[in-house]
Parts: C-alpha cells; structure tokens; sequence
C-alpha cells in the first residue's frame, strides 16, 4: 500500500479514536492488511514466547524491508535493556497493533493525538520528546521501562500487559499479533 494511502487510512483512524481516548498511547491502524490466521503454536521456543498459548484469532501482515529493520531494533533493545524473548513479543506484538511496525512520524490532523513512532507513545503523556519516540531504541526501552513496572507480566495474557504500560482505548487489540510477533523473534532473536 503506498504511503499517502497509508497515512490516510491512519488518520481516519485517529480521528476515530480521539473523541474516546482521555490518556495515553492508542493503536494506529492501517488499512486492512491483516488477514486472521488461525492459532499455531511455536515449537521449540514455544514455552517462553507464547507461555499460555495466543488468544483469539490471530492477524498477519507482511514485512518489508523498513518494518523488518524495526523488528531488528525492538529485539536489539530488549537484549540491551537484558530482558528475555517474551519481552520482545509483548513489545513487537504492541508496535505490530500501534503502528504495524512502521516508524510514524506526526500526521498533521490526521495524527491521534500527538502519538508518533512504532509503540504510537505521546510526549504529551511523558514518553520523551519527539526525537526520542522516532528513535526505535529509545522507543522500544521506554515501553520495556514501563513493562518492567507491571507485577507479573512475564505470566499475563500479552494484551493485558501491553495495555497495562499503553493504556489503550482498544485493550484486547494486542492479542492478534501474538503468533506474528513470537514468529518473528524465533526468526531473530539468534541473528
């Protein structure tokens, strides 16, 4: 989908969203990309990237090479910050629903708020600055920060303690992009 489409359908979206929310980052999203897939479970790795198993039906998008380099980057600051492989599904899964991986920047009136880069967060609500939130490490560390901060969430459903550090208007959101974002740490985590 070309890009103005994309920032199109994303700040319909906003403008949605905005009458409803009163704190907080909320999910961008995009136009209809995703198809549902149904559960699957990782083989190996499984216990410790999808601990319980997903729920619901599950959602899919394709990469390219600019939403794969953010996959990268998530994982790389979840190893910095010394957190493990379910840390990096909670956060991939979060920017898959946010932003679909993409590094947004602000989108004029069609923007949500002042939400910006893959975790969607809002120097208005204290995430950093603009530069800090486009910048995928500092990102991915301030939403790792925040789910440090939430008691329990290496054994909580992944859409509670990704909305618990988001605070979304749509808390069961996240739950859809479980698999994808295990998949794509099995596929990157030893890279």
């Amino acid at each position: 989908m070309n890009t103005i489409l994309r920032k199109s359908v994303l700040g319909v979206a906003g403008l949605a969203f905005a009458g409803g929310v009163f704190a907080g980052p909320v999910a961008a999203h995009a136009a209809d990309t995703t198809h549902a897939a149904k559960p699957v479970s990782v083989s190996v790795q499984g216990d410790k990237l999808i601990p319980h198993g997903v729920q619901g039906e599950q959602s899919r998008i394709d990469l390219n090479d600019e939403q794969t380099k953010s996959v990268k980057a998530i994982i790389a600051a979840t190893k910095k910050a010394g957190m493990d492989e379910r840390a990096a599904v909670v956060s991939i899964a979060t920017a898959l629903q946010e932003s679909k991986l993409e590094n947004l920047g602000h989108l004029g009136d069609r923007n949500d708020h002042d939400s910006q880069g893959l975790f969607q967060q809002r120097p208005s609500s204290g995430w950093g600055t603009v530069e800090q939130i486009t910048d995928p490490e500092y990102s991915t560390t301030a939403f790792l920060k925040g789910l440090k901060q939430v008691d329990g969430w290496q054994d909580m459903p992944l859409t509670k303690a990704a909305q618990t550090v988001q605070v979304s208007a749509y808390p069961d959101h996240y739950a859809q992009w479980e698999q994808q974002a295990a998949d794509l740490v099995a596929q990157h985590w030893n890279k």
